[in-house]
């Protein structure tokens, strides 16, 4: 394949968090392309339209969000033949990622695909969690501490099981799951120590103690920033 494939990360939704190599390599690809939910528009694509090229061909692809995973497979191999298409032809192609490519990147599933006969360029963004930690002058680890990234679909079990070592935990992916991520963290006593972190580093940021927190859901751009106590 003739054309350079960029992964870019855009950063977490602040257009001034997205890097000066995302920036010049957006000014200058032949192809933009971007996945987004059926009937809304990509967060991608939001963060980074000011950066793209006017000359650049747009193509956006809905990813079905559903937990059954054939839906979203098949779409992501559509979109890497597309793609395949373009980087055969010799035009460059950059996938816009929000937050960092490969920290739980719908880039990767694009890499699997691409990245054994495409020329393949990753530019890192900021994530959420350094986003949501810098919001909240949140501490992640120092010295010998150990951090946990616990993403919150796994079951109540598995989350108790991880609480019980470490120094502090990010809980990502909280959506429909929070309420029993809270009650989880109330019961093993780490809730005195979390902060809830919605949309961090956008204008609707907000950043909120766990035990304040009154609602019973959040987006699915929040997460869970805690620093464990554990009893001695």
């Amino acid at each position: 394949m003739g054309g350079i494939f960029y992964l870019v990360g855009v950063g977490p939704g602040d257009p001034e968090l997205v890097s000066l190599k995302a920036v010049r390599i957006l000014g200058s690809v032949d192809v933009v392309a971007y996945a987004q939910k059926p009937g809304s528009q990509s967060m991608a694509l939001g963060i980074a339209q000011t950066h793209i090229a006017l000359k650049a061909k747009h193509m956006a692809t809905d990813i079905p969000m559903l937990v059954e995973r054939a839906p979203a497979q098949a779409a992501y191999d559509d979109l890497a033949a597309a793609i395949g298409v373009h980087l055969k032809a010799g035009r460059s192609v950059a996938y816009l990622c929000e937050g960092d490519p490969l920290f739980y990147g719908s880039a990767i599933h694009l890499l699997d695909r691409l990245g054994a006969e495409a020329k393949v360029e990753i530019i890192p963004g900021i994530n959420s969690l350094d986003a949501a930690a810098a919001a909240a002058g949140f501490a992640l680890a120092v010295r010998n501490d150990v951090f946990k990234i616990l993403p919150a679909p796994l079951d109540s079990d598995q989350l108790r099981l991880e609480l019980e070592c470490g120094q502090a935990v990010a809980i990502i992916k909280l959506g429909r799951h929070f309420e029993r991520v809270r009650a989880v963290l109330i019961e093993t006593g780490h809730a005195s120590g979390a902060v809830v972190v919605e949309y961090a580093s956008m204008k609707s940021q907000k950043i909120t103690p766990l035990l304040e927190f009154e609602q019973d859901t959040v987006p699915y751009f929040a997460l869970v920033l805690c620093r464990l106590e554990h009893k001695k």
